[in-house]
Formats: structure tokens, C-alpha cells, sequence
């Protein structure tokens, strides 16, 4: 089997919810433009059409997106209502809420409890749906969440929403909004070299909760757009298997637990299957204590 051919549906599923998504899925960020946060050269459309919708030929069935995934001539949304609609109806789409942009792009105040509701609209609008499928409250530095998540329990109780889910949190969090409403996943910054994540990574897997990373291919230096040399490590695994880099630190993560979904992201097609076929990488007991050792300090 070439990796062209390989199904998202290799890594296997996991239920969000009611929702059954295969663990391999994509994230629409780098759809918008050519840098993290969407401040580099717009993409081209008829490319960032076609991903999408290789995508979901080659199985993937969840995707992360954002209304504040823009740049100066691309939003996400948009992209993925123009691809897919109408969508296929195993099609989960998840998006986020809380940070502000902006009509010229610049970060504006994170949302106030009361604005998530015109976050959600947008989303809806954009997105061509009468519903969310899962809304992430995407934390911006507090300490508690109860007002935002509350509001968008509301919304989730009024029809607007199928089910929640909580982005860039802490353990405390988790546990408060427990106290609120169910919560479907976790989504956090998480990889081989991304140091940190393991106590939520088992908080969500003993909850049974999804957890989603975020920047596990590009890691750490991906928000000021940094070029990191390959770890020896992951070039020798990869290197083992005949498979690209990126491939052995999507099935790294995979590896990490059945709860476990990976959102690699891309404008680039030949990109796109590469990730895919990460979720059919099995990696060995030694590939992952090599792999492992490099997160653990020198000494």
C-alpha cells in the first residue's frame, strides 16, 4: 500500500461525543496563508480547495478550524464551506471561541462571556450550519473559566452547539467545567519536543476524554515562525521505517493513547497524504524509547 492510499481510517477512531471521527484528522490554520496566525502570503484557493477536499477522499473526518483563521485574502471557513458543502455527514467539524481579531487582522481583547454568542453566530454563518459540531473555548490566561464556558453551555442547552470542548487549559480547568457541562476533548500544545502535557494528556485518558494536540509536527518556535533542525532522534526512526519525519511525530503522538487525535495542517497536497499515512506508522518499543529519550533533560 502506498502512502497515497493509505485511509485516515488506519489510526483508528475515537467517539467525540455521539460523534465518531477517525483519530487522523486536519487542522484549516495553514490553509489561510503561507505563516502561523496568518500573517504570510495568502494561499492559493483552488490549492486549499483541493486539500480540503483530498482530505476527506483520503478518510479524514474531523476538522479544526477557527473564524479567526484569516488572512488579508482566505478564511478558513469559507474554504471549507466553499470545498465541502454540502458535508458529508460523518463530517465533524470543530472550531474554537474566545481570541479576537480584527478586520485588519490584529489581535483585538479576548471575547467577553456575553460575546460568545456572536463568536458562535459567526462560526454558523461562515461555515454554512445550523449547528456546531464542537466548540472549544479556547483559554486566553484565566484562572477560572465558569462565565465563557457557562455561555456556551447555554448555547450547546439552546441547539447551537452538539458538544464542548476546552483548548490551551490546565488540569483545574478541565475539572471546573466538568462542574458545568460535559466536555468531549482537550486541545493543547503537545509533541516530541514540546516539553510539559503529560498531566492533562492522562487527567483526559482516565476521563475518557479526547486529547488533541496542537504543533506536533512543527513545535516549538511555530508562532514566530522558526525553521527547527530535525531532532537526530526522529531523522533516525524515520530513517528506519522510510517514512518522512513529520510521519514519526504524527504516529509518536498517536501512540501516546487510544484518546489521542492528531490535527496535522497544511496547504500543500503531497504534505497532506504524508500526514495521512502517519496514522498507519506503527513504531516499535525502541523507536518509542529513543523518541522518548529526547524529551527528557540531559543528566
Amino acid at each position: 500500500m502506498t502512502s497515497d492510499t493509505v485511509s485516515a481510517a488506519a489510526a483508528g477512531t475515537w467517539l467525540l461525543g455521539d460523534l465518531k471521527v477517525n483519530r487522523l484528522g486536519f487542522g484549516a490554520m495553514r490553509l489561510t496563508g503561507s505563516a502561523p496566525f496568518h500573517q504570510g502570503t495568502p494561499s492559493d484557493r483552488d490549492r486549499a480547495i483541493g486539500v480540503l477536499r483530498r482530505a476527506v477522499a483520503l478518510g479524514v473526518n474531523h476538522i479544526d478550524t477557527a473564524d479567526f483563521y484569516f488572512s488579508r485574502l482566505r478564511s478558513a471557513n469559507e474554504l471549507i464551506n466553499s470545498a465541502l458543502a454540502p458535508y458529508p455527514d460523518d463530517l465533524v467539524i470543530a472550531t474554537k471561541v474566545g481570541p479576537a481579531r480584527d478586520a485588519d487582522g490584529a489581535w483585538a481583547a479576548p471575547a467577553r462571556p456575553d460575546q460568545l454568542r456572536g463568536q458562535v453566530e459567526a462560526n454558523l454563518r461562515q461555515l454554512g450550519r445550523d449547528h456546531l459540531d464542537v466548540v472549544n473555548l479556547r483559554l486566553m490566561g484565566q484562572d477560572s473559566l465558569g462565565e465563557h464556558f457557562g455561555a456556551l453551555a447555554d448555547l450547546r442547552q439552546a441547539g447551537l452547539i452538539r458538544h464542548l470542548g476546552i483548548s490551551h487549559a490546565r488540569p483545574e480547568h478541565l475539572a471546573e467545567a466538568l462542574t458545568i457541562a460535559p466536555v468531549v476533548c482537550v486541545q493543547n500544545r503537545y509533541g516530541i519536543d514540546l516539553p510539559g502535557g503529560a498531566p492533562m494528556l492522562h487527567d483526559c485518558a482516565a476521563r475518557g476524554i479526547a486529547f488533541v494536540p496542537f504543533f506536533s509536527v512543527a513545535g516549538a518556535g511555530c508562532e514566530a515562525g522558526a525553521v527547527r533542525p530535525e531532532r537526530d532522534e526522529v531523522r533516525a526512526v524515520a530513517r528506519a521505517h522510510g517514512v518522512s519525519p513529520a510521519q514519526v511525530r504524527l504516529a509518536w503522538v498517536l501512540h501516546q493513547g487510544a484518546h489521542v487525535l492528531a490535527i496535522p495542517g497544511t496547504g500543500h497536497p503531497d504534505h497532506l497524504v504524508d500526514n495521512v499515512a502517519a496514522g498507519a506508522l506503527r513504531l516499535t518499543e525502541d523507536d518509542l524509547t529513543l523518541l522518548d529519550a529526547t524529551r527528557r533533560p540531559a543528566g
